[in-house]
């Protein structure tokens, strides 16, 4: 079980992807409230404490401890050239181990961002360093068969639909359905 001592800062051309910190709780609670109803229909109902800023001063020490126990990875998103600002939020959870080796993947974008290529290029970046660091086998990633957009991310990913899930999450009040996806990691290896 691969484990690295430094939480990762990856970057590509145009964007960086790392944890959040102490001085990006202002900045996550913003994201929030800002793409608050356009993020509600594919997301649990968040009561008003998750867009306060005092939520995510005690979230951020607990995703800095879950990525510190091998639990979960969740990451920002954030342009080059405005590297305080967050665009976008990409999550791997349930870190699961011998024998599944597997994750599940969710994220979202700012809706001021859409249709940039944003998503593809940091999800894709994330993916390597899941794979590649980490060494996990396989990634699971559910989306809302209305939700066409994020379908189209995860085949663009390589992402192989596996099933249908009727009421499979309970997404902005309501049971939704959700086509199960999955992408393997073709270079997988026993430490």
């Amino acid at each position: 079980m691969r484990h690295p001592s430094e939480p990762p800062q990856l970057a590509t051309n145009r964007l960086l992807i790392r944890l959040a910190t102490k001085r990006d709780v202002h900045e996550i609670a913003r994201y929030y409230r800002t793409n608050r109803a356009f993020l509600a229909p594919f997301e649990p109902t968040r009561s008003e404490h998750f867009f306060v800023e005092d939520f995510w001063r005690g979230q951020v020490e607990r995703n800095l401890i879950e990525f510190n126990y091998n639990q979960s990875l969740r990451l920002f998103v954030f342009e080059q050239a405005k590297p305080e600002m967050i665009i976008g939020i990409i999550n791997f959870t349930q870190f699961f181990r011998e024998p599944l080796h597997a994750c599940i993947l969710g994220y979202s974008l700012a809706e001021s961002k859409q249709g940039n290529g944003y998503m593809t290029e940091a999800v894709g970046r994330s993916i390597q360093y899941i794979f590649n660091e980490l060494n996990f086998h396989r990634i699971a990633a559910n989306y809302m068969p209305r939700n066409q957009r994020s379908g189209n991310l995860l085949k663009k990913l390589g992402f192989v639909v596996e099933g249908y899930a009727r009421d499979y999450l309970l997404i902005n009040g309501k049971w939704e359905d959700h086509i199960l996806t999955s992408l393997t990691n073709l270079c997988w290896h026993i430490d």
